[in-house]
């Protein structure tokens, strides 16, 4: 070797010093050059199992990936483990994760308690936690949590567009909320509250519930209440059990149903297609019931993949879709990495997307970030059942999204 470099010339013999002293992408051990580790929580079992399926879309998808020939020739190790909504038994699993099984980043992980109790472990050791699977406003802090960043819209920005549709649509109409006892639902009802603003005092009864209890007594009691309008804010098995509980009753108020809950597989269909016609949420993906969608690229390379790589899934699970479009947008930030898989790089990356648009996301709805917005998705449609599909009604909403505070 040193014949040889006695010959290169001055020039070249400097060019290649700075490469060989030029810093070079720094990896962990859950990168190689065959593979990328990606750690994940998800409640497999417990009361929010119904939530599952949007671990087990996403693991679908990186077998479909990987098959393909995996992103920049490295194929996508998912380890996904269950936390039956525990957000200590979500610590140590985290733990787990990070330590042993050396990932290289966490991606989607369910639930605003679980996700909080790993926040600060993960941004201490510079770990990115990534798309977080909640839409709590506190995955939007850069500044102080620059490694974590959500993506669905924000559960308090739903809560308005709910306040400014009950207000165009019926105004004077009594207004019932059953709501989960926990960040989710607080945040929901406190944007549906600042919503309606000073007519919030149509809201004649309100009810927290937890996740896993019968409320047979509460729907009795806000069917009592005279109210018109019935707010769903609660998980798919509850909402389900409230809607065939006031059909039971007789009762037919107005139901609205939080985006978290609007599963036609985990909550109209239990709660009887008949009793849910009319019922309003909000979306942001297709709905590949719906037959607007029949022909449209996106929704055909869905049930597609569903019958290869998810055969046991549900195709009328939003949650399926929406873990299926969650890993799209994670392919696509790690592709823009190239080969420089650095987590710093793969933060820059994700604060880097202009206007991407997931495959079946709705039309017009994209996914925008910046170094000082970690925001991804802030627009939705209002949808409508109409007894086999959700129907989108209206326009794309942004003005809900405005005003949100953080510390951008």
């Amino acid at each position: 070797m040193k014949t040889r470099i006695k010959w290169l010339s001055p020039a070249f013999a400097l060019f290649l010093a700075s490469i060989l002293a030029a810093p070079q992408p720094t990896r962990s051990a859950g990168v190689t050059d065959t593979e990328i580790r990606i750690g994940n929580i998800m409640p497999y079992t417990g009361p929010l199992a119904a939530f599952a399926s949007i671990g087990r879309a996403e693991a679908a998808y990186f077998d479909m990936i990987n098959e393909r020939g995996g992103i920049n020739g490295r194929k996508i190790r998912f380890i996904s483990r269950d936390d039956s909504s525990n957000p200590r038994t979500a610590v140590e699993h985290t733990r787990e994760l990070v330590e042993q099984e050396r990932v290289h980043l966490m991606f989607g992980s369910f639930g605003t308690p679980s996700n909080l109790a790993t926040r600060s472990y993960l941004n201490e050791r510079n770990i990115p936690q990534l798309f977080v699977a909640s839409g709590d406003e506190e995955w939007a802090h850069p500044r102080r949590f620059p490694w974590t960043m959500g993506w669905q819209p924000t559960f308090r920005s739903e809560g308005r567009i709910y306040a400014n549709y009950i207000q165009a649509a019926y105004p004077s109409k009594k207004i019932a909320v059953l709501w989960q006892n926990d960040q989710f639902g607080r945040d929901l009802f406190r944007g549906l509250q600042e919503g309606l603003g000073i007519t919030a005092n149509m809201i004649v009864a309100d009810i927290a519930i937890d996740a896993d209890m019968s409320i047979d007594t509460q729907v009795d009691i806000l069917k009592n209440s005279g109210a018109e309008v019935l707010v769903l804010n609660c998980a798919p098995p509850i909402s389900a059990r409230a809607i065939r509980k006031a059909a039971e009753q007789s009762w037919y108020p107005v139901l609205v149903l939080v985006n978290a809950a609007a599963s036609i597989a985990n909550a109209l269909r239990p709660a009887g297609l008949q009793n849910s016609v009319g019922v309003i949420s909000t979306s942001f993906l297709k709905d590949a019931s719906d037959t607007t969608w029949k022909d449209d690229a996106g929704i055909k390379a869905w049930l597609a993949f569903m019958d290869k790589y998810y055969p046991d899934g549900d195709k009328e699970d939003g949650n399926a879709i929406f873990g299926y479009a969650a890993a799209e947008t994670l392919v696509q930030v790690l592709t823009q990495c190239g080969d420089d898989l650095s987590r710093e790089n793969i933060m820059r990356q994700a604060a880097s997307l202009r206007n991407y648009q997931s495959t079946v996301a709705f039309p017009g709805i994209t996914v925008n970030t910046g170094p000082a917005d970690f925001h991804p998705i802030e627009q939705m449609r209002l949808v409508q059942f109409d007894g086999s599909a959700w129907q989108p009604i209206g326009d794309v909403i942004e003005s809900a999204f405005l005003g949100v505070p953080g510390d951008k």
